[in-house]
């Protein structure tokens, strides 16, 4: 009944597309592709509720043993990891940077199976307690509703990407209940060309998913505030310091998380690897219950100032008996979260780095405001330190100002944070891109070989896979061949040049029908001269691992138009210049359609 009512909706939609022109049929997409990633992220977030809800509201308090509860991340990510592996093949495609690679290399086009895939996984890694955040499993799932929705009616390529860009979008707007920043989101970490024209699907998509999230979700379970004081300029000075310390403790956040999640990634067995990350995050649960899931709980009881909430199920609650113990838990709480977040991905679980930069700048927030009023300090606003610093450390792990000032200005249900958030954003965006030029998504495409550009040029270029337009209709010559053989090979070739390997296929050198003119036309030479008496070393070859920037500077610098192309010193093809300039237009007329 279901197959049949599904059916009976791609035939709407079928019908739909008949009636509208393209224009209209893109704006009729963007909403659907809104809803649908609204709906996604909704999901998503009710069955991590649903579960969290069900372990310890329901079945730990049967059995009355206080720290039973630090068993579940074990059993989360475990269970992540046998369904990643049976069912999924063992790849999800995890993070923003498969997105970007998406873009850039594969047309836009992103698999089936990650509609779906990201929410199973994420929600029993986060559900049973791995500290990681859902955002984005989130914006994996919308991107690839919008791009499996614009591959079903077979939409171009700018087409495709800004719909995988809506159902990003409407996934964050859906996840906040914040339109603004679902957009800002998109066009920030996304897409790397957008013209205005772009703006009113993803507008509309962001917007669907928004309204979804208002009608479904309740308020307890998205994160909200409510402002307590209002802005005070006299706090500028405290401003600018919090920016300047989101900005150095995002660069940590980022660098430390990166070093556990690949220490963990190297551990070869599978298995061994899930039970020391189970064993890791138990180790540290006990210590810091905060580090639980995605955090935002104690997110909200620290802004309301009930700090016994954030320690009472800690073996160091009998340790926490004054102020500054108190402010000592908290800071070492935000500075150990990105080893549990790192042990929590680089294990297998599935989830992302957009809660726990939240949860971060949140501590930090608050232990700079706690610092304060214990040092003398009067009329400090906390929960206004806590949400500018959450702005602050989220623009530093993402790079992604706009989103990070809105989403706050979003979830606080006003502007009259704007200046602050505006400050602390820029100077934390500052630091972080001097030492880090790039986004930590944009490093993973760069040791990957991938380039992503904000010049449109340059970012069409980078799409372009290099393997497909390999040449490899080349007679190959050995090196001892003689040349009454080359000149009959060169009869039932319409090439010019001759790549001459071992029996290895190791590419040796090349012979040109241009530098063997004469030696043809002597045929007392044929039965004497070899191929390794004729050949000429390339001074250029391309590696196949090599992209095409580097690709391209090889050609200019040479001045040839064919160049041999090598993968560990084998030979493999050629590679013309002149087509790759015409796959470059095509792409370039496509963009345009």
């Amino acid at each position: 009944m279901n197959l049949r009512k599904l059916n009976y909706a791609e035939k709407g939609i079928d019908w739909i597309h008949d009636k509208l022109n393209e224009k209209q049929f893109l704006i009729f997409s963007s909403i659907l592709v809104g809803v649908s990633a609204g709906l996604a992220a909704v999901i998503l977030k009710l069955f991590v509720h649903s579960i969290r809800h069900y372990l310890m509201e329901e079945q730990l308090l049967r059995f009355d043993i206080k720290y039973l509860y630090l068993l579940l991340p074990l059993l989360g990510i475990a269970l992540t990891v046998f369904i990643t592996q049976r069912f999924f093949k063992g790849n999800l495609n995890k993070g923003a940077d498969s997105i970007l690679f998406a873009i850039a290399k594969k047309g836009s086009f992103l698999p089936f199976s990650q509609m779906y895939s990201h929410i199973f996984t994420s929600g029993i890694t986060v559900g049973f307690g791995g500290s990681s955040g859902l955002e984005s499993p989130i914006v994996s799932t919308g991107s690839a509703i919008g791009s499996n929705y614009a591959k079903r009616y077979k939409l171009t390529y700018r087409e495709r990407t800004l719909l995988l860009a809506a159902g990003a979008a409407g996934g964050i707007a859906g996840a906040f209940n914040a339109p603004i920043a679902g957009i800002l989101f998109a066009l920030e970490v996304l897409l790397v060309d957008i013209s205005i024209t772009a703006f009113i699907p993803l507008l509309i998509a962001s917007a669907s998913g928004a309204l979804i999230s208002k009608i479904i979700l309740q308020e307890n379970i998205l994160l909200y505030f409510k402002l307590k004081q209002p802005f005070d300029y006299h706090n500028v000075p405290y401003y600018i310091i919090i920016g300047l310390i989101a900005g150095l403790v995002s660069l940590y956040h980022v660098n430390f998380f990166e070093k556990v999640d690949g220490a963990f990634k190297k551990i070869k067995s599978v298995w061994l690897r899930v039970l020391l990350a189970g064993v890791s995050l138990a180790t540290l649960y006990a210590f810091f219950p905060a580090l639980f899931g995605e955090g935002y709980e104690s997110i909200k009881d620290m802004a309301d100032l009930y700090l016994p909430s954030l320690y009472k199920d800690s073996v160091l609650a009998g340790f926490i008996t004054n102020s500054w113990a108190v402010l000592a838990f908290v800071c070492a709480t935000f500075l150990i979260k990105s080893a549990a977040v790192g042990i929590t991905l680089g294990s297998g679980g599935n989830g992302g780095n957009f809660a726990p930069s939240l949860f971060v700048g949140a501590y930090l927030g608050f232990t700079i405001a706690f610092l304060l009023k214990l040092m003398g300090f009067q009329n400090i606003p906390v929960t206004n330190f806590i949400l500018v610093s959450m702005a602050g450390t989220l623009c530093g792990v993402f790079h992604a100002p706009l989103t990070a000032i809105f989403l706050i200005a979003e979830i606080t249900g006003g502007y009259e944070l704007i200046i602050p958030l505006m400050i602390v954003s820029s100077i934390s965006y500052v630091i972080v891109k001097y030492f880090h030029p790039d986004s930590a998504d944009v490093r993973k495409l760069k040791k990957r070989g991938t380039v992503i550009s904000e010049d449109k040029d340059t970012s069409i270029l980078g799409q372009i896979e290099i393997e497909s337009l390999i040449e490899k209709d080349f007679h190959t010559i050995y090196p001892d061949e003689k040349l009454r053989s080359i000149v009959e090979k060169i009869k039932d070739s319409r090439r010019n040049i001759f790549p001459v390997v071992n029996k290895n296929n190791k590419l040796l050198g090349i012979i040109t029908l241009d530098n063997i003119k004469q030696e043809m036309f002597n045929q007392e030479l044929y039965d004497n001269v070899i191929a390794k008496e004729l050949m000429e070393k390339p001074e250029t070859k391309i590696r196949l691992s090599e992209d095409i920037f580097v690709i391209m500077k090889k050609f200019e610098e040479s001045g040839q138009w064919n160049l041999p192309v090598t993968d560990k010193g084998y030979y493999v093809g050629f590679l013309s210049k002149s087509s790759i300039l015409t796959k470059y237009r095509n792409q370039l007329l496509q963009s345009v359609v």
